[in-house]
Order: structure tokens, then sequence, then C-alpha cells
């Protein structure tokens, strides 16, 4: 197995599904010659030809809408928004048309188009370009939103995503892009959409994570085992469908749990989280549940973002925290 990037990981899924495939085709701005603003799509025009892999104007609401009529007559297109901040222009086109294609239709269509898109913080941007809005798109039933935290699952989950039936959101967290390399097979292989990753176990206390914050917290988790705390860390990889069975058992066993996420705190993902555990296992937890998130502003400008931003500081605080109860 090659050790390869995130980034190379996303271009090998989409190269070798389009060779399985020929219903997949890939569509976007720039995604063409230029290979993508992150070259995730680099080769693919020079081998597939502009018939499968063509550049469209800037009008995300025009790319996600072609998408949905290629989606309904046959072909299973991967479309990519180039910063998920942009995704406001196509939100009609996806909550109100491609999440409903299937309950409008009585199942006579499904709409199987995957929509990739970057976001996430950390990596200097400009205004709407590190945007968190993965919540945005788990209230909206008919969507699955994936995602990966590191090449291996990058590959799998986007192969996966690819072969399902309903559309996808694959978000990208830029950070993680090149930030480190990992064993991939070159074969195809998929991850089940729904299924969570207990990244390390532990007995002291649960951290529930996704995207750029899995390695961090993975990497905390380790350090503060030598300091005698043990902590269990799960990757949810989907936020939709999600893996609830693997977040219960992990509370049950700890019965103190923090979720850490990138997008702003209030309403964010890790609300839905802590609800469902409230209901299901309130009687497990020994500390309420905490939240190390975004604060409740736009994404800062670049000279404080790593204030704004989960780090290791207000993790480790927020589990100390738990332990004090």
């Amino acid at each position: 197995m090659a050790e390869i990037t995130m980034i190379q990981a996303i271009n090998e899924a989409m190269r070798q599904e389009m060779e399985r495939d020929r219903r997949v085709i890939v569509l976007g701005e720039d995604v063409g010659v230029n290979g993508g603003v992150f070259r995730a799509t680099d080769g693919l025009f020079e081998r597939f030809g502009d018939e499968r892999v063509f550049d469209t104007p800037l009008a995300e609401s025009g790319i996600i809408g072609t998408s949905i009529g290629l989606a309904a007559n046959g072909f299973r297109p991967v479309a990519e928004i180039q910063f998920l901040g942009f995704v406001y222009q196509a939100m009609d086109q996806l909550a109100a048309q491609a999440a409903r294609i299937r309950f409008r239709s009585g199942g006579r269509f499904t709409c199987p188009i995957v929509v990739r898109s970057p976001y996430g913080g950390g990596v200097r941007t400009p205004e709407l370009h590190s945007d968190a809005l993965e919540a945005l798109f788990t209230h909206s039933p008919g969507l699955k939103v994936v995602i990966p935290s590191n090449p291996y699952d990058a590959k799998g989950l986007l192969i996966a995503a690819v072969r399902d039936e309903d559309p996808v959101l694959f978000l990208e967290p830029m950070k993680l892009y090149r930030a480190f390399r990992m064993e991939v097979p070159e074969d195809l292989y998929e991850i089940p959409l729904g299924k969570a990753h207990v990244v390390k176990e532990g007995e002291d206390v649960t951290i529930i994570s996704w995207g750029a914050t899995v390695p961090l917290v993975a990497k905390l988790a380790e350090e503060m085992k030598a300091q005698g705390i043990d902590v269990e860390v799960i990757d949810l990889r989907c936020l939709q469908p999600l893996d609830i069975d693997t977040i219960m058992q992990s509370v049950e066993k700890t019965g103190r749990v923090l979720i850490v996420h990138e997008a702003v705190k209030t309403n964010g993902f890790g609300a839905e989280i802590a609800a469902l555990i409230s209901e299901r296992a309130l009687f497990s937890l020994s500390a309420p549940i905490l939240r190390v998130a975004g604060y409740d502003t736009p994404y800062p400008v670049p000279s404080v973002e790593d204030d704004w931003l989960p780090n290791a500081a207000r993790i480790i605080e927020g589990v100390q925290t738990l332990l004090r109860y």
C-alpha cells in the first residue's frame, strides 16, 4: 500500500470509480483543465475527456441543478462546490430538490449525486472560505452528510458515496488535505456510510468529533493517557446517517462526554448529539455533556482564528472539568 495524502486519496477514489462506472461524471468550477483549486481532480480531464469532466460557470445553483437533472436520468455526477461557504446559492437545489426527489416521487426516482466541498479553518482563508456549515444539511431529511478525517477514510467513504442512491454532501477539511500521509489500499474499497470509528478506546471520558478536529483530539488523548486520563475518541465520519449505537455504547462505559467541532456552538451538530444522549442515556451520565466549538460569531480574520477554533487548551480544560464532577 502506498502512503498518500487525503487529496490524493480523494483523487484516486474519483478516478477509480470513473474507470469502473461510465455513468460517473465530474463537474464544477475549474475542475477540468486546471484540476481543481486544490488539485483534487488533477489528471481526470486528460484521462476521461470533456464529456465526463467539465468546467461550469461560476454559479453554484447551476452546478447542483444540472447534477440533479443528470442524476434523475441515469448519471452519477460528482459536483464540486469550490468552498462550502458558497453553498448558500445552491440551498434550494439541495434541500428542496435533491433531498426530496425520492420522497416526492414515491421512490420512482433517486438522486445519486455527490457534492464535494472543501471546508473548515486553520488555513488562513478569506471570508466565506472556512465556514463549517454541516449542521444546515443534517436538518434536510434525504441528504447524507459525510466528513472524513484521514486519507484512508476519505477514499473509502467517497467510493461509498458515489455508489449510494441518495444525495451525499461530502465535506473535505482543507486543513487535512496535505497534513499527513497514510497507507491507503490501491484497490477499490468502501467504508459504509453511517458507521463511526473508535479511534482510541478509553474508560474515563468520551470525546466525540469529526473532520479536522479528530487528529488533534486523538493526539491529546494519547498525551493525557500518560497523565493517567483514559480518553475514548470517536470519529463520527458521517453525521447523517448517524451511528448512534457506537455513541451510546461509549457513553454507557465512560459516563462523561465532550463534543468537539469547528462550527459555531449554538445549534451546531454537537447540540443534536447532546440531545440524543440525554434522551437515551441520561442515567449513564456522571457529568453534564460539554461542548468545545467555534464561538457564535462569523468566522474570524486569520490573526485570531487559532483562538476561535477548538484548540488543545480548550479541549484539555473540557476534559478536566468533566473529571471534577
